[in-house]
């Protein structure tokens, strides 16, 4: 498998002395919607800055394509156009007065012309479904709005990997549900998706490969359909098993259900539910 991105034995300290990362190694494989899961403090954050070169490690090496980065001026100028991050606060990216002065700010950098970026705005802007909202002031936006524009100044610079951190904190439900269909749009095309996340049954419906990790350390890695083979690992790092896993071994266990492979969302375990036969099923519940 192409391993875009690996960490071998990553240390990072703050300048106050408190650790962020412990020897941490991990390879993330290219084209792949990769999940971080862990509670607060267990790394996540630092390690997705370290993956775009906005820290860099005390001890240990990243590679890029096999290459060690190089954290020289041009070294991160090109990592940051390839590697691009959303922070979990967008009024800490956001620092235009308009939209499109905001998304439009990488690929002015890279020097690229007047047309060309005004393509790349126009088009960013519709991945996200802020088609038409350039003018708009930023001020005005919501929350998710805010975060989508955010998303669309760091596809303007057309990366190859796009790094989210808690991307689905503070939106309400439909605005959940709106970002992950734009996430399946993007990894559809290509782009490496890393997201750090605290919602278990998101990552089990969503990611190919799930990371979890726990005092600075990535503890386990493992392909999604694999997780339930990793729950002691799992709780180490702070999370329950996903509601749909639970459900449909509670279900496999009295016999409702057939072994099999677990589906990744509770409407699957309800659709598997419905499918039985009626005679196996309690004649008072109704689903």
């Amino acid at each position: 498998m192409n391993m875009l991105i690996e960490l071998d034995a990553v240390a990072h300290t703050f300048a106050d002395g408190s650790p962020g990362l412990s020897g941490c190694s991990l390879a993330l494989a290219g084209g792949r919607r990769h999940a971080l899961l862990g509670a607060n403090g267990a790394g996540k954050t630092t390690l997705l800055q370290h993956l775009n070169g906005l820290l860099r490690p005390s001890e240990g090496l990243l590679r890029w394509q096999g290459q060690a980065y190089d954290y020289g001026r041009a070294g991160l100028s090109e990592l940051r156009r390839r590697v691009g991050m959303v922070f979990q606060n967008p009024d800490r990216q956001l620092f235009s007065a308009l939209v499109e002065e905001d998304v439009s700010f990488g690929p002015l950098n890279l020097g690229l012309d007047e047309a060309t970026v005004r393509a790349r705005v126009a088009s960013a802007l519709d991945a996200v479904g802020l088609g038409g909202f350039g003018r708009r002031p930023v001020h005005h936006l919501s929350f998710g709005q805010k975060k989508r524009v955010c998303i669309a100044g760091v596809l303007a610079m057309e990366p190859e990997v796009l790094l989210l951190d808690e991307p689905m904190a503070g939106l309400d439900a439909p605005m959940q549900a709106e970002l992950e269909t734009l996430l399946d749009r993007l990894a559809g095309r290509g782009v490496t998706i890393v997201l750090s996340t605290h919602d278990i049954d998101f990552a089990w419906r969503w990611a190919d490969e799930i990371h979890m990790m726990a005092a600075g350390r990535c503890i386990a890695s493992t392909s999604a359909v694999q997780l339930p083979a990793q729950l002691d690992a799992l709780r180490t790092a702070g999370q329950q098993p996903p509601l749909a896993l639970a459900l449909h071994a509670e279900l496999v266990a009295r016999g409702v259900l057939p072994f099999g492979a677990a589906p990744r969302s509770v409407d699957a375990v309800l659709a598997a539910l419905r499918a039985q036969p009626v005679t196996e099923l309690s004649g008072e519940i109704q689903l």
